[in-house]
């Protein structure tokens, strides 16, 4: 298990490219399923999770050629339907969430797929009904195994139907989407998910000859056609690495340019740090964070304390919320971080607040961060990420901390992102990865 040892208080200068989208590239990957024909993603990040699914596949049949550093190709011609029933099949995919997401395509090609309860991230309840619910309704029948935690998804044939979606889950839709382009009919999908992946996730499936209105809402209308063929797709940059950097930038108050960002499919991230003070400017596709001594976090305009949660897109990413935190404790003022979704999540900052951090955890789901300026300044110690962005979030921290910190289990945090040591060393950080 890796570790990194990080020295802190160094300021960061330069510029940074984010990686392809690792939500997005696990929904894109999966969808290579559902056709014989080539099909081609550009910026594939190098990253755990994104390369365990690609082995995946590749133990399934699916022929996958690296083209470059961050091309692939992907030829399902051949699926080992046998492989899918092994137990080497169960375990791998059981230890990566995002298989989940296999379930559409295989049973939409081939009437059947069995899937072990997948694993992740240990934050909480992560519900499978909108997956198991929606898939059902289009016809397919499932047993679920209890004593091997294995479900088997069977249909002979899907068929279109309306689905109202219980919660507006992002993986959910994915594979609800990529079930539907191939069922017999019309399905209409209410309530899903319109984070710009599942709007990428679209276009690629209409591209490989899928028929899908309401692209980028929360309606979706599918017209299922009897096969899809190949096609290129390239992946939008990772919103998360990118207010990932954002909040290093403030908590180190260090000027860096990210490049490439896509500010159009951003939402409202860049405001919600503006809310905590920090100035941001926008350069084209690019963001600049000009060095901030301070900050200092906006009050609601009756004054009373600003509160920043999650919510389904167009609002704020859960996955945001970790680093939000974070950035607040170096602030001036006050926040309310409501995590609503996964009530594990913020059960990490017992370990800020061991590094000096002013934190009130009100709630699994709630904390009231007072912000600290530079009365104090947290100091280094030694942790374990318990999850990728609580792992980022620690490692934000440690960077901006006096004196060295240590946190084991860093395999959490290459699950989302690449070469993190790397690339932030080559911006002036020391943090020194110790195998």
């Amino acid at each position: 298990m890796a570790s990194f040892i990080i020295e802190g208080g160094h300021r960061l200068s330069g510029t940074i490219t984010p990686q392809g989208a690792k939500n997005e590239a696990l929904q894109v990957i999966c969808a290579t399923l559902l056709t014989k024909e080539e099909v081609v993603i550009e910026n594939i990040p190098d990253i755990l999770d994104v390369n365990n699914l690609i082995r995946l596949l590749q133990e399934m049949g699916v022929s996958v050629h690296r083209l470059n550093e961050t091309d692939y190709s992907f030829k399902a011609e051949q699926i080992d339907l046998a492989y899918i029933q092994s137990e080497d099949f169960m375990r791998k995919s059981a230890a990566l969430r995002g298989s989940i997401m296999i379930i559409g395509p295989l049973l939409a090609r081939f009437g059947e797929v069995v899937v072990p309860q997948p694993g992740g991230d240990k934050i909480g309840r992560r519900r499978l009904d909108t997956h198991f619910n929606g898939i059902m309704k289009l016809g397919a029948r499932m047993i679920f195994n209890e004593q091997k935690q294995i479900f088997t998804l069977s249909a002979p044939k899907l068929t279109g139907t309306f689905i109202l979606l219980d919660e507006a889950s992002v993986t959910g839709t994915a594979n609800l989407l990529m079930a539907a382009v191939l069922a017999e009919g019309e399905t209409i999908i209410y309530n899903a998910a319109c984070e710009p992946y599942v709007e990428q996730l679209s276009r690629m499936l209409v591209r490989m000859g899928a028929r899908i209105e309401g692209i980028g809402s929360n309606r979706l209308t599918v017209q299922g056609v009897s096969q899809l063929t190949g096609c290129r797709h390239s992946l939008l940059p990772d919103m998360i690495e990118i207010g990932s950097f954002i909040g290093m930038a403030a908590m180190t108050a260090s000027e860096i340019t990210i490049k490439d960002t896509s500010v159009a499919n951003l939402g409202i991230i860049p405001d919600s740090f503006r809310r905590l003070g920090i100035t941001l400017e926008q350069q084209g596709n690019d963001l600049f964070i000009p060095r901030q001594e301070s900050y200092t976090i906006e009050s609601f305009i009756d004054g009373s304390i600003l509160t920043i949660a999650d919510a389904p897109w167009p609002g704020l990413t859960p996955d945001l919320l970790s680093v939000i935190l974070v950035v607040a404790t170096r602030a001036k003022g006050s926040v309310l971080i409501h995590q609503k979704m996964f009530e594990s999540r913020l059960f990490f900052v017992d370990k800020l607040i061991d590094m000096g951090a002013q934190i009130i955890l009100c709630d699994p789901h709630r904390a009231v961060v007072i912000g600290l300026d530079k009365r104090f300044h947290l100091k280094g110690m030694t942790m374990t990420s318990p999850d990728i962005r609580a792992g980022i979030s620690l490692l934000i921290a440690a960077m901006s901390a006096k004196g060295k910190s240590t946190i084991h289990n860093i395999d959490q945090i290459d699950r989302g992102y690449q070469q993190i040591d790397r690339r932030l060393n080559a911006l002036g950080a020391m943090i020194k990865r110790v195998e």
